[in-house]
């Protein structure tokens, strides 16, 4: 996790190699490693850049919980 101007905390994650498994499962645990690092203490927003193809069901399915 980056934290640059004005305190913004910045994080980049990738997936498994293509046909390995879920890419959704580097989005699950891409939030995971944000909590973890206190990304959602003390913040007023909070905003995602998901890819647009949905090719397995778990991509947004986190961002949905909340």
């Amino acid at each position: 996790m980056k934290v640059g101007y004005k305190d913004i905390r910045c994080v980049e994650s990738g997936g498994p190699e293509p046909g390995v498994g879920c890419a959704g499962r580097g989005v699950i645990t891409s939030i995971n490693f944000l909590e973890e690092n206190g990304a959602y203490e003390d913040i007023d927003y909070v905003s995602y850049d998901v890819l647009g193809d949905v090719v397995c069901g778990g991509f947004a399915m986190p961002i949905r919980e909340n």
